[in-house]
């Protein structure tokens, strides 16, 4: 089993047994359930040393304040390797020129090779992969820097490819050591990919996917559906970059029916996708209750509630007095809070 994978595990049984531990406490000042002296000589010591065996092992929290604080930990670790990546893109930057072909070669070719051996050398002495994951995330840049300097010395035309390379690169280290910030980047790449070459059978150019929205939207749908096909602990992340490359493209399309490749009037356009954007958020919502994946639930209301205040804009924006407006989508967040509400009543 990865690491990754068996220290989600651990964590999920730490958590069980915290939670249970403070149920079985509230049980017994509701004198609900008492334990006898027996059975509470045999429990605490067994949980006691459950949780140090776990942390032991596996690094894991085994409170809420350490929780919070391995959260912080990641976000710091993904800051940090931003951080260190943009210092490498400077850093070549500054000195790129001044330094010879060979060299130039030489250091393309060894950059990603030392940030693959200290991921490796680093991965088998820590288990939380904090530092694996900032290494990566270096190893990854310079890997997309490798591949742009190479084709500035060579003169080689641009192509989608790169990001093919640089999509499977990031995945594949995502699947090595078990890290979900590459795997989204990963993706991501991918996600540039296929919009990509889609326009390019049109005879565009390949950087003008941007324009052509609903190719994008193909790439989104590719990555919803691959989320079934992967791995439990990565599906989540497969399912929720593969929903966002679904929904930004419907923005575009709400305001420009234009860029459509549907040889059809603009303005019909612009509506159609409209009532599709609504669709694709209340289906993004029985998703994510249907499959119990509460960031999906969350991410098809948040999208429903944009989707909806933008449609209050479009109708009323220009005409009606602005405290009225803003009075009436306060009174529908309301009734949008009451529906959700009663939506996970029934779901319970």
């Amino acid at each position: 089993m990865p690491k990754a994978l068996a220290r989600r595990d651990a964590q999920q049984r730490a958590d069980r047994l915290r939670i249970f531990r403070q149920e079985l406490a509230e049980l017994e000042r509701q004198q609900v359930l008492a334990l006898s002296d027996d059975q509470r000589a045999r429990l605490e010591p067994f949980l006691d040393k459950t949780f140090q065996d776990l942390a032991a092992q596996y690094d894991i929290d085994t409170t809420e304040s350490q929780k919070q604080l391995s959260l912080g930990m990641r976000i710091i670790s993904a800051l940090g390797g931003l951080a260190l990546c943009a210092a490498v893109f400077l850093f070549f930057y500054r000195f790129w020129g001044s330094i010879p072909t060979a060299g130039q070669l030489s250091i393309l070719i060894a950059t990603p090779l030392s940030g693959l051996a200290a991921m490796y050398f680093v991965s088998e002495r820590e288990r939380t992969l904090y530092f694996t994951g900032l290494i990566g995330l270096v190893t990854f840049a310079s890997f997309v820097l490798n591949l742009i300097v190479f084709g500035q010395i060579f003169n080689i035309i641009s192509t989608p490819n790169a990001f093919l390379a640089w999509g499977a690169f990031a995945i594949a280290l995502a699947y090595t050591f078990g890290l979900r910030l590459l795997l989204a980047a990963g993706l991501v790449c991918w996600l540039v990919f296929v919009p990509a070459t889609i326009v390019t059978w049109t005879g565009v150019t390949w950087d003008s996917f941007f324009e052509r929205p609903e190719s994008i939207i193909v790439g989104g749908l590719a990555t919803v559906a691959a989320s079934f096909l992967v791995r439990e602990d990565f599906s989540g992340t497969f399912c929720l970059v593969g929903l966002l490359a679904i929904l930004f493209p419907l923005l575009e399309l709400w305001h420009y029916g234009s860029s459509s490749f549907l040889p059809l009037d603009p303005t019909a356009l612009e509506r159609t996708y409209q009532v599709v954007a609504f669709i694709a958020a209340a289906l993004i919502i029985w998703f994510g209750i249907r499959t119990d994946q509460p960031p999906v639930m969350n991410l098809g209301a948040a999208a429903f509630t944009i989707f909806l205040i933008m449609k209050f804009v479009d109708w009323w924006w220009d005409w009606m007095p602005k405290y009225i407006f803003f009075f009436i989508v306060g009174a529908i967040a309301i009734g949008l809070l009451v529906a959700f509400r009663k939506l996970r009543e029934a779901t319970a």
